[in-house]
């Protein structure tokens, strides 16, 4: 294909992927009330008093929007979040069409395989991190003072749940990069399984990092099953590897051909030309 026919294929996709974006967003636009409650539910919100006053101030939040205009930039904020994530098949479809042409065919059996185990690992972190939002927003909010209000802005807190579920998502595919690597012949099982001191002190590092929060909760939440999932990857990869091993020890299938013998100089070869 020549350089102005990837064009328009990208364009095709490109489109293909951007209009499914677009429906998606309007469609959750239509439910962005339903979708704002269910992104704020894990904050411990405060209750009103009779005199008009928070209950149990120091102890929760305040939820409210900054502006005249906030409440519309957080719709659309949560619409397009939400657009992105309900079109994640289309566009994922249509990237995939646009690079399987250039693929061989193990190629495209590893990305097949990437993809059907990547997505739903991406929302499993997702989901786990939305599981601990609850704790990490208590944790928080428990070191306003007493006397003290802690006011939530909602668009700090969409910041804040989406940077976690961006971070928890990416990280749960580190497992999966590894068997890859393994699958494709780079990276033995040996040589992984020789970093577990040094990916445990990784992980931690990235997850102290990551966090969006200070507290011990949220980084031993996201650290602890990363480091479970690279245990998982060194058992599939020792299993791959014991396989590869037995199967080249077994040699050739019975439908398999058999190497051709080797032939080999003679040792002594007399005046006349005749072997000895």
């Amino acid at each position: 294909m020549s350089l102005a026919g990837h064009l328009r294929e990208l364009r095709s996709r490109l489109v293909k992927a951007i209009g499914a974006v677009i429906v998606t967003t309007v469609v959750a636009g239509l439910f962005y009330k339903q979708l704002i409650d269910f992104v704020i539910a894990p904050l411990p919100g405060c209750t009103t008093l009779e005199g008009g006053g928070p209950a149990g101030s120091g102890r929760c939040g305040v939820i409210a929007t900054n502006g005249l205009l906030s409440p519309v930039t957080l719709a659309l904020k949560v619409s397009l979040t939400a657009g992105l994530i309900g079109a994640s098949p289309v566009w994922l479809h249509q990237l995939w069409r646009f690079l399987a042409p250039g693929l061989h065919r193990g190629e495209k059996k590893y990305t097949l395989a990437f993809l059907a185990t990547g997505i739903p690992l991406f929302l499993a972190g997702a989901a786990f991190a939305y599981a601990v939002l609850p704790t990490t927003a208590r944790v928080l909010i428990s070191f306003t003072p007493d006397r003290a209000t802690n006011i939530l802005p909602v668009d700090d807190f969409l910041d804040l749940a989406t940077r976690m579920v961006v971070v928890f998502g990416l990280s749960f595919e580190l497992p999966l990069v590894l068997v890859m690597l393994n699958l494709a012949g780079i990276l033995s099982a040996a040589r992984m399984t020789s970093w577990w001191r040094h990916m445990v002190i990784g992980v931690t590092v990235f997850a102290a990092i990551a966090t969006p929060s200070s507290d011990p909760l949220s980084m031993l939440a996201l650290a602890g099953p990363i480091t479970v999932l690279y245990l998982v990857a060194c058992a599939i990869s020792w299993i791959n590897d014991h396989r590869r091993t037995r199967k080249d020890t077994a040699g050739p299938g019975p439908d398999e051909p058999s190497p051709l013998p080797t032939l080999h100089e003679p040792d002594h070869v007399g005046p006349a030309g005749a072997r000895s």
